[in-house]
């Protein structure tokens, strides 16, 4: 988990200058245990578990995000400057274990979603995506 501090900054929901803000979160208990790998233009940036997001302020541009359960869900995601982004990871049930689905939604569900979640310290830094 990231700091406490890196928590409440990132829920300000304030996008760096020249920069495009992505929130990433799963807050569904259901399939918790499950942890899911999440990857930015093919870079492994960590895995969810339940009740957790990741937030990146990214330059602008097109990045591919997808997420690796039993299925592997894709998004790709046009980021312009001084905006926000907020990328659902669902969790619906597989065959042999969780599978995800990856959806882009409104500022309001999306942070409704991120306050009720806690932030991850990513593998891969913001600057390398």
């Amino acid at each position: 988990m990231a700091p406490v501090e890196n928590d409440a900054a990132a829920k300000t929901f304030t996008p760096q200058k020249n920069k495009g803000s992505i929130y990433i979160y799963r807050n569904e208990n259901f399939g918790g245990a499950i942890p899911m790998e999440v990857t930015i233009n093919g870079k492994i940036v960590g895995h969810t578990a339940a009740k957790t997001y990741f937030h990146f302020n990214v330059d602008p541009g097109e990045y591919k995000i997808e997420s690796h359960a039993e299925n592997t869900s894709h998004l790709t995601l046009p980021v312009k400057a001084s905006e926000t982004y907020f990328i659902w990871q669902e969790v619906k049930m597989g065959v042999w274990k969780a599978r995800s689905n990856l959806q882009q939604v409104d500022k309001t569900t999306g942070r409704a979603g991120v306050l009720e979640s806690k932030l991850i310290s990513a593998s891969t830094p913001e600057s390398e995506i």
